[in-house]
């Protein structure tokens, strides 16, 4: 074998192995899947490399890559696209073009992205919109919201929860045709925790008078005080998401300063005076046992105060909609959550249908066995239309 042939045959091996992910027997299409996640990986991994040269911040050198996926909101044969600001925060409208004999339904979307990246105008996000406004015969609001590293907790809920605030004006409502007593909300991961955390902040607005009738919760992220859960452990470098990333998609929402993403690893960020938030987020308690499988309950370590103090916002339920007492999470409305195994914060949404159920909230929980992070929104694979379809029954059932 001459060297040139050498030098291929390692460099071919060196791609494969780098492209190459050992995956569940269950997973559907694994070698499409393999190609974006490896496709994803490099550009993590560029960003992490520019980072380290001081040259950019990594959620900076993605945000740019992000915004390639972003398409003009152009109106086509079935849906009307508009774009337009609630409350100065920039939103999509998408108005079904058919005529309709009576108000239609509304839902309110918040797209994912780690509160770092993403836009409403993503391609994928638009086409769900698109669909979910022509299938449902709906009008869908897609917001947007000031991401980090610039702006942090509580930016981002903030300009959530006064766009949607504004949508829910009668006046609003009217414009657009909608029905104010069918009005839902959604979102996926990041999106999910700002749907749910709005949803919760809107039961003690005495200035809002018409609620939610559904919120729909799509592998949200809902706590940031327990890194360590079994789901953390098991998919720890999964597809797509892995423990460390998410780690510092939660720390850089609160801040730039990495030592609350190290305290974060270490499990040593939660002071021992806020110990008592611990039993909002027991995995041995609210998981269901097929989930436990074998693993062991630690007690937290517990940090100093300095990194709560300067940087509350990991401890508010705003941020983390999982420490809700009892009494806010009864008065929720019907509620839609889509878990995925293969995912890091499969055991967050879990732990909030637990505890949802608990307080007596009617819940759909859709477990998807071969899903993972992100399953919902790459529409290149079979999986994320069968998620969508299912998704959209449920809101045509219940919204």
């Amino acid at each position: 074998m001459g060297r040139k042939s050498l030098y291929l045959l390692i460099g071919g091996i060196l791609i494969a192995y780098y492209i190459y992910t050992p995956l569940s027997d269950n997973i559907e299409e694994p070698w499409r899947l393999m190609w974006i996640n490896a496709h994803l990986k490099t550009i993590e991994n560029l960003a992490t490399f520019v980072e380290l040269l001081g040259l950019h911040h990594i959620m900076d050198s993605l945000k740019v890559v992000w915004s390639f996926y972003e398409v003009p909101p152009t109106s086509d044969e079935n849906v009307t696209v508009t774009e337009t600001k609630f409350n100065n925060i920039l939103v999509r409208v998408y108005v079904p073009k058919r005529k309709s004999e009576v108000l239609r339904r509304g839902l309110f979307y918040i797209h994912g992205g780690g509160w770092c990246l993403g836009s409403a105008a993503v391609n994928d996000y638009d086409l769900l919109s698109r669909w979910t406004a022509d299938r449902l015969d709906a009008v869908v609001i897609s917001t947007n919201y000031r991401l980090a590293p610039k702006y942090h907790f509580p930016i981002q809920f903030e300009d959530v929860y006064n766009a949607l605030r504004w949508f829910l004006r009668k006046t609003v409502l009217a414009k657009y045709g909608v029905n104010p007593e069918r009005i839902g909300i959604s979102g996926d991961s990041a999106g999910g925790n700002l749907a749910a955390a709005v949803t919760q902040q809107l039961l003690d607005d005495p200035d809002v008078k018409i609620k939610l009738k559904i919120q729909s919760l799509i592998y949200p992220a809902l706590q940031p005080l327990d890194v360590d859960l079994p789901s953390y452990q098991e998919n720890s470098n999964v597809l797509l998401l892995s423990k460390s990333l998410m780690v510092r998609f939660w720390s850089e929402y609160f801040t730039t300063d990495r030592s609350l993403e190290k305290a974060m690893l270490s499990r040593q960020h939660v002071p021992v005076e806020s110990s008592h938030l611990f039993k909002f987020v027991n995995w041995s308690s609210l998981l269901p046992e097929r989930f436990i499988k074998g693993h062991v309950y630690n007690n937290p370590n517990y940090g100093s105060s300095e990194l709560a103090k300067k940087y509350p916002g990991f401890l508010d339920v705003r941020a983390a909609p999982l420490l809700a007492d009892d009494k806010k999470l009864h008065s929720l409305p019907l509620t839609y959550v889509i878990t995925c195994q293969y995912d890091p914060l499969r055991d967050d949404g879990l732990m909030y249908v637990t505890r949802l159920r608990n307080a007596g909230v009617q819940v759909t929980h859709n477990h998807v066995e071969d899903g993972f992070h992100g399953a919902f929104s790459f529409l290149e694979l079979k999986i994320s239309h069968r998620l969508i379809n299912q998704y959209i029954e449920w809101l045509k059932e219940n919204l």
